[in-house]
Formats: structure tokens, sequence, C-alpha cells
């Protein structure tokens, strides 16, 4: 090991940060100064990964899960040769820069996550944790070892103090993730004041209490981090690994070095002494040594030299195993069969069940068609329905199970089935009670900024829950989550619109999809047929009834209530159209001439009904038309007592259209 070489890289990685946020004026100084021993550690000598394939299957995943000290990562990102450049360091945090303010899946090359709502990232480096260790045991054989990498992030004292992190840090010492490395960047300040405020436990016994190894460094003696890494890396003991490095936060500025003020931009403004303290020239900013550019270089040999080894060993890996590596290749590249919804039998005509009972049957037949998929639940299988039958259940002794039993962890489930996601291997969903989404909303909020293929099944989706009472009766949950971009919420009506539901799931490559379902029973649809249902949910909205007369009501309906619907019409006469809409988004996506073959905009004569908060509905129905909501909370009785209490009724459906114009 060159720790004077390392040394060198870590005050010069320094000086790039403090040139960049002084550049810029913005941005958090504290973490990168402080950390950069670990930083020249991590990317000069313990990291198994190779820059010129920044997606190699092998790579030791990194995750900053601090995002807000993201440059460090792309200071590191830069000297290492991950396609970073000095320019880009130069546009930090200007627009269409990929360089943003804080670390983005899919702008950045070597960003494993998108990262700055703290605790996020351990969350999502114990999914990364969980997809490499089913990965090896999924795909290594006793001739070949395709996957062996390590999983490591870099928190703070703010990661830290989230619940989401203890969720996923208990999570992850249940399950014996010893693929996973916390590096926990104590320095005890946090951004208003000295840590001391605000936390007073002895963190590396509560960590070691969820059943990890925990060690205690000097987060700025280069030797001892690296020992600590080795010793982690080599303990395959069924035991994530906590390094707890105590740092100086803002270490290289003497005016606010190891303070509150460090945390931030406030030390750009003495730049100039911190450069020449860092040994740096005062008229070169961005300065990176010929001596750092030929260390880095010979690094690059050393890493090229461990990929094509490996390469090797995966090319002779996949001759032999020619049915694993299709497996492998369909996972990557989130391949789903073309004949997806004829591997869903049909439902019989008489078939009467929650959806959320049908969406269970649904799920198992695309699990037999996609080996790929996994599932989880927060501690409610036996209600959402959702285990794969026969599929096994997720351990310390058996990563190959697919069922994953996350526990009363909806938050930390949200973030692992993410980094599951952005591994990029498997395909994750997650289930709990509607009413419990706002627990996992920031998980589900950065699954649809990043893009990330996530399906999560969310149950018991109405006041029609019943005796349960307001308090998991969810009448603003699904309208909350339709405003988050990028997400697909499906809400279906009956098992056929099940089916085609998880089918628009599974079909999404670029995007989360949240699928709610019902608690009660509703009957099946004897028209439109089997089909015609199913990909009416892939457009969105559909005509489940056609009027055999002239045009004159549309009745709009998602889920349970468009049984209300098409009861209503029964008595409404020939002019009225039924228009089953289970997803907004899908529906807004399709062409002009669809979306107004379904919806004519010549007939105003309108009215839409859904048991939960009905603003977003009058996109569609316009403002001569009505909307049949439930703008209040529930009440505790039998469901389908509330639903007539509150209004969410055939008649009510009648009489409101009898006061259209």
């Amino acid at each position: 090991m060159n720790l004077p070489a390392l040394a060198k890289a870590a005050n010069e990685a320094r000086g790039l940060a403090i040139d960049a946020i002084h550049a810029c004026n913005s941005g958090h100084l504290g973490l990168p100064l402080g950390c950069a021993e670990i930083g020249a550690v991590l990317f000069g000598e313990s990291m198994c990964y190779y820059p010129d394939a920044p997606k190699w299957l092998n790579r030791d995943r990194f995750i900053l899960s601090a995002g807000h000290g993201s440059m460090f990562l792309y200071a590191w990102l830069h000297l290492s040769g991950h396609g970073v450049s000095l320019d880009d360091l130069k546009r930090f945090r200007q627009l269409h820069s990929n360089t943003p303010g804080h670390p983005e899946f899919g702008e950045t090359p070597g960003v494993e996550a998108t990262t700055g709502p703290l605790g996020q990232g351990i969350g999502n480096a114990v999914g990364y944790a969980l997809s490499g260790k089913r990965a090896a045991a999924c795909f290594n054989t006793a001739q070949h070892t395709v996957f062996d990498h390590h999983v490591i992030v870099l928190a703070g004292d703010g990661c830290m103090q989230e619940g989401v992190a203890r969720e996923a840090i208990a999570f992850a010492g249940h399950n014996g993730l010893d693929n996973l490395i916390l590096i926990y960047d104590s320095n005890d300040v946090t951004l208003d004041a000295m840590a001391e405020l605000t936390q007073s436990e002895d963190t590396a016994a509560a960590i070691a209490s969820q059943g990890w190894d925990v060690v205690t460094v000097d987060g700025h003696d280069l030797a001892a981090l690296a020992g600590a890494l080795a010793t982690a890396k080599a303990a395959d003991n069924g035991r994530p690994k906590a390094i707890i490095a105590r740092t100086i936060i803002g270490k290289g500025i003497t005016e606010v070095a190891g303070t509150a003020k460090a945390h931030g931009e406030g030390g750009a403004k003495f730049a100039a002494a911190a450069r020449a303290g860092l040994g740096l020239p005062a008229d070169e900013p961005f300065f990176v040594s010929a001596e750092t550019r030929a260390f880095f270089n010979e690094c690059r040999t050393r890493r090229l030299e461990a990929f094509q080894s490996w390469q090797a060993v995966y090319d002779a890996w996949a001759a032999a195993n020619p049915a694993l590596a299709k497996e492998l290749t369909d996972g990557i590249a989130k391949s789903v069969p073309t004949d997806i919804d004829d591997q869903i039998p049909a439902f019989p005509p008489d078939y009467r069940d929650a959806t959320r009972s049908a969406g269970g049957t649904v799920l198992n037949a695309i699990a037999t068609a996609m080996p790929q998929l996994l599932t989880g639940s927060a501690d409610l299988f036996g209600s959402t329905k959702n285990l794969i039958r026969d599929g096994g259940d997720f351990s310390k002794s058996n990563p190959l199970g697919r069922n994953i039993w996350f526990g009363i962890r909806e938050h930390a489930m949200g973030a692992i089935c993410n980094g599951i996601a952005y591994d990029g291997i498997f395909r994750p969903s997650g289930a709990t009670f509607l009413v419990f989404a706002d627990y996992l909303r920031p998980s589900i909020r950065l699954a649809a900024l990043a893009g990330l293929p996530v399906t999560w099944i969310f149950t018991h989706d109405s006041v029609g829950v019943g005796e349960d009472g307001p308090t998991h009766q969810p009448v603003e949950t699904v309208s909350s989550l339709r405003v988050i971009p990028n997400l697909d919420v499906i809400r279906p009506a009956d098992a056929e619109e099940t089916a085609g539901a998880f089918c628009a799931a599974m079909l999404r490559g670029d995007g989360p999809t949240a699928l709610v379902l019902t608690r009660q029973t509703v009957p099946p649809m004897l028209a439109p047929s089997a089909t015609d249902r199913r990909n009416g949910v892939l457009k969105g909205a559909y005509i489940v009834r056609k009027e055999s007369a002239p045009l004159e009501t549309l009745l709009l309906a998602s889920g349970s209530e468009l049984q209300h619907a098409l009861a209503a019409a029964d008595r409404l006469g020939p002019g009225t159209r039924v228009v089953s809409m289970p997803c907004y988004e899908r529906f807004d996506r399709q062409s002009t001439a669809y979306r107004e073959s379904v919806l004519p905009p010549a007939c105003e004569r309108r009215v839409a009904i859904e048991a939960g908060i009905g603003g977003l509905w009058w996109k569609y129905v316009g403002t001569r038309g009505q909307v049949i909501a439930i703008d209040r909370f529930g009440m505790s009785a039998p469901g389908d007592i509330v639903m007539r209490e509150l209004g969410i009724t055939a008649d009510h459906v009648v009489d409101v259209v009898k006061t259209l114009e």
C-alpha cells in the first residue's frame, strides 16, 4: 500500500471539493474534507472496480448515503477515471451537468443510487447486499464464482439518526448480510449543532446488538482504515460489518474544522488559506498532481487485470451454464416473456373475490414465468396475499428464497426494494396496507425519480376496509400517490383487471408501479372479454359498456366502484357509457385519438365515482360534470355500510346524473 500516494490524493480531493463549492458558492464541504482519507483508501486501495466498466457485475458497490457530500463522490470518481472530468467538477451544481447537487442514479458514471434524503442510502445498500447474496447463491457454481463482491455504504450522523437506517440495519443483521460494510463518518456534528445536542447513545453497541461486527478507527489513519476494510471483506461470518470512522468534519479548513459551520459551504470563503495549508498551488484551482494521476493509472492497470480475470471466469461459466446465463442476462435486461399475459389463466366467469386474492393468484403465475421476480411484505403476507408459493423464504440460511419477510419495517422495505432494483438483477415487489404507504413514501418517490421498476402491492384500498375504522381506511392515499411524477397507480376493478395490472407492472421497465387492491369482495364483469379487460388496463382506461343510443352520459370509475357505475347505467338508459379508469398515468400517455375515443369531448355530462378524495377526477369530468367521492375521513362499521353511508352507491350515481343539465 502506497501511503504517501494515498495521503497526497486525499489532500488533492479536498482541494477539488473546496474549489468546486467555492466556484458555485453552494454545496457541503464538511464530509468531502472530513472523509478524504476514507475515499483515498476505498478508491485507491480497497475497492474492487474497473472504471471503464462501471456496471461490471462483480464490482464492489459504493453508495454515498450522506448524499449532501456529493463532491466527495465526484472527486473520487474523477480521480479514479470514472468518466467525470475536471470540466464536470467545475460545473458542479450547474444546469444539465452530470455533477448535480446530490448523486442521481443514471446521471453520473459510478453513482449507484439516488441519495440525499438521509438514511435512504443505508437501506439501498442493504438491498444491494441482499441482491448480491441471492445472485451468488443463484448463479455461482462449484466450478465458477461469478459473484463475490461487497457493498460499501458511507453514512453520517444524520443518516444514522433516521429511522429508515435503523430498520435497515436490523434487517441486515437478522438476515446475515456479511457482504455489507457500513462506514459511519462519526464526527460529532450535525447540520445545526454539535451532535451531543441531539444524541447520546452508544452507536457501536447499538449496531452490534443487531448482529453486526463493529470496529472503531481513526478516520484519518490510512493504514487503520485499510486494515479495517481488509478485515471486513475477509470475514465471511454471517455478520454485516460496521466501521466507525472518527473524523474531523471540514478537516483542512482551520477556521471551521470540527464545528457545525463546516457542514455547508461556509468554509469555502477560506479557500485560499485552506489550499495553501494543504500544499496545493495558489494559482491553479482544481489541481491534480502528475503523481496522483500516475498512481491512479497504476490502479487502473491492476484493476484491468482483475476485470479480465473475472471476465474469463464469466465466459467459461456462461458456456458451461447456458440456462443460468440466460436467466442472468434476462434479469439485467429487464426482459419479460412476450406471452406474459398468456401465462396467467383466465378467471372463471363467476369468480367473486377481493382483488388482493386475485392478485395472489396472478403473482404466482407471473413468478413461474419470471424467475427473477422477488416479493416481500411488511409482516402482512397473510393479508396482502403476495407470497410466492414454493418460492422459499429469504434468510441467512436460504439466500435463494424469493419471499422477503421485512417485519414491521415499511420504510426499510421501500429502500431495500429500491436497492434490489438499483442492482438490476432481480425484480422486487413489496406489499403492505395502502394506508401505510406514507411510511415508505420517500422510497416510492425516489423509485419514481430514479426510474426503478419496483412494484408496490397495496391492499385494503378504501373505506371498504370497514370495522378497523378511519385509522385504517385510506381516503386520501390513492390521490396522494397519483401526484408523484413517473409513478403508475393502478386500481383494478375485478380479477381480470388485476391480471392486467400485474402485467402492466412487469412490462414497465422505466419506473415504479403501485397496485391498489381491495380487501372486500368485488363482482366480476361479464363484459368486455377477459382479454379486453386486461388490455384495457394496459391503456389506463377503456370502455366497459358502450352506449346503444346517442351518447348522453359518461360514467367513470376505478376499482370496486365500477360496479356502482355499471348498476347506475342500467337505470340511466341506452345513452350511457361506462368507462373503467384504473390508471390515470397510463391513460394520459395514450394518443389523443385514443383518449378522445374513450372520453369524447362533445359529451360533457360526466360523473366520476371513487371511494376517496375526489379532486383529481375533475381533470376528466370537466367543469360541467360531477365527482362522487369521500372528502373526509371514514368511520368504523362494516365496509358496505360505510360505503352506503358515505354515498358510494349506484343510487347516488343516478341521483347526481339527474342533477346535470
